[in-house]
Protein backbone atom coordinates (compact mmCIF):
# COMPACT_ATOMS: atom_id res chain seq x y z
CA UNK A 1 0.00 0.00 0.00
CA UNK A 2 1.21 3.79 -0.70
CA UNK A 3 0.11 7.06 0.31
CA UNK A 4 1.24 10.68 -0.39
CA UNK A 5 1.37 12.49 2.79
CA UNK A 6 0.75 16.32 1.85
CA UNK A 7 3.00 18.89 3.65
CA UNK A 8 0.12 20.22 5.46
CA UNK A 9 -0.61 16.58 6.95
CA UNK A 10 3.25 15.98 7.43
CA UNK A 11 3.62 16.96 11.05
CA UNK A 12 5.97 14.23 12.63
CA UNK A 13 9.88 13.75 11.92
CA UNK A 14 10.53 10.08 10.34
CA UNK A 15 13.80 8.93 8.77
CA UNK A 16 13.62 7.68 5.20
CA UNK A 17 14.79 4.25 4.52
CA UNK A 18 16.18 5.19 0.82
CA UNK A 19 18.49 7.67 1.87
CA UNK A 20 18.72 7.45 5.97
CA UNK A 21 17.84 11.20 6.22
CA UNK A 22 14.83 12.66 8.21
CA UNK A 23 11.58 13.85 6.46
CA UNK A 24 11.45 16.85 8.44
CA UNK A 25 7.52 18.72 9.26
CA UNK A 26 5.97 20.38 6.41
CA UNK A 27 7.53 17.99 3.73
CA UNK A 28 5.27 16.21 1.39
CA UNK A 29 6.56 12.26 1.21
CA UNK A 30 5.07 9.18 0.65
CA UNK A 31 3.93 6.12 3.29
CA UNK A 32 4.36 2.63 2.62
CA UNK A 33 3.62 -0.54 3.83
CA UNK A 34 2.38 -4.02 3.13
CA UNK A 35 -0.55 -4.95 2.11
CA UNK A 36 -2.14 -6.77 5.50
CA UNK A 37 -1.22 -10.14 4.72
CA UNK A 38 2.18 -9.29 4.22
CA UNK A 39 2.94 -7.39 7.43
CA UNK A 40 0.41 -4.30 8.04
CA UNK A 41 0.54 -1.22 9.08
CA UNK A 42 2.94 -1.64 11.65
CA UNK A 43 5.50 -2.13 8.99
CA UNK A 44 5.15 1.54 7.52
CA UNK A 45 7.78 3.38 5.92
CA UNK A 46 7.74 6.93 5.35
CA UNK A 47 9.99 7.95 2.04
CA UNK A 48 11.37 10.94 0.87
CA UNK A 49 9.22 10.95 -2.97
CA UNK A 50 12.63 11.30 -4.78
CA UNK A 51 13.76 8.08 -2.78
CA UNK A 52 10.56 6.13 -3.37
CA UNK A 53 10.54 6.90 -6.87
CA UNK A 54 14.43 5.88 -7.30
CA UNK A 55 13.83 2.52 -4.88
CA UNK A 56 14.40 0.19 -7.49
CA UNK A 57 17.89 1.58 -8.49
CA UNK A 58 18.91 1.99 -4.86
CA UNK A 59 16.92 0.36 -2.40
CA UNK A 60 17.06 0.60 1.16
CA UNK A 61 20.45 1.72 3.35
CA UNK A 62 21.75 -1.08 5.37
CA UNK A 63 19.94 0.58 8.36
CA UNK A 64 16.73 -1.02 6.85
CA UNK A 65 18.08 -3.90 4.91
Amino acid sequence: MVRTVPAAQATKVYRCPGCDHEIQTGIAHVVAWPEAELGGVDERRHWHTGCWKARSRRGPTRRWS
